[in-house]
């Protein structure tokens, strides 16, 4: 049985390096990537950062949406699975075929579409031999988002996070880039 752990932390936490380096005692990882390549800038800057403290001869896999079914295919090819994030997936689901409106009724049936995909997460992470490790972010600690759409994001990751805790065999919360062990 797989060993899930549960990385929990603030922007720039330090929560992708610490993953990073829970993985690096196995030979083989994968690092699946929830985010989504666009023209923004910042973004792009993002995603080579994470690439750099990666090891070359890690498997990446760039997957916004089906991430349980990514990690399902993992069984045979590696020891451990890092998975980064699960906030950058859950704004891809809020935000997949949307315009920037949506009313609350579809909003709610959004929410539900997306719990369900992190317990199919969980559900796939318990049933593949290697180690999973899921990086997120926590968002409950800070300010009331203003709008409608920051208060749904804030809502839907912290019960992700409740869900994938629920599950996890160790959590670590990162503060300030030390990790904090709360859970195992």
């Amino acid at each position: 049985m797989a060993k899930l752990i549960l990385i929990l932390g603030g922007a720039r936490s330090g929560k992708s390096t610490y993953a990073a380096q829970l993985a690096s005692s196995c030979k083989k990882v994968a690092y699946i990537a929830t985010a989504r390549r666009d023209d923004d800038p910042e973004m792009k800057e993002r995603i080579k950062e994470h690439q750099r403290i990666r090891p070359a001869g890690w498997l990446t896999v760039e997957e916004p949406l089906a991430v349980d079914k990514s990690l399902a295919g993992m069984e045979k090819k590696v020891e451990a699975v890092i998975v980064d994030c699960i906030t950058l997936l859950i704004t891809n689901w809020l935000l997949k075929g949307v315009n920037g409106k949506m009313d609350v009724k579809k909003y709610r049936a959004r929410e539900s579409v997306i719990l369900n995909m992190i317990k199919r997460l969980v559900l796939a992470a318990k049933k593949t031999k290697p180690t999973v490790i899921i990086v997120s972010n926590e968002v409950g600690l800070g300010i009331h988002p203003e709008n409608r759409l920051g208060r749904y994001f804030r809502d839907i990751a912290g019960w992700s996070n409740r869900i994938l805790a629920e599950a996890a065999d160790e959590i670590y919360l990162m503060a300030a880039g030390i990790p904090l062990k709360i859970k195992g």
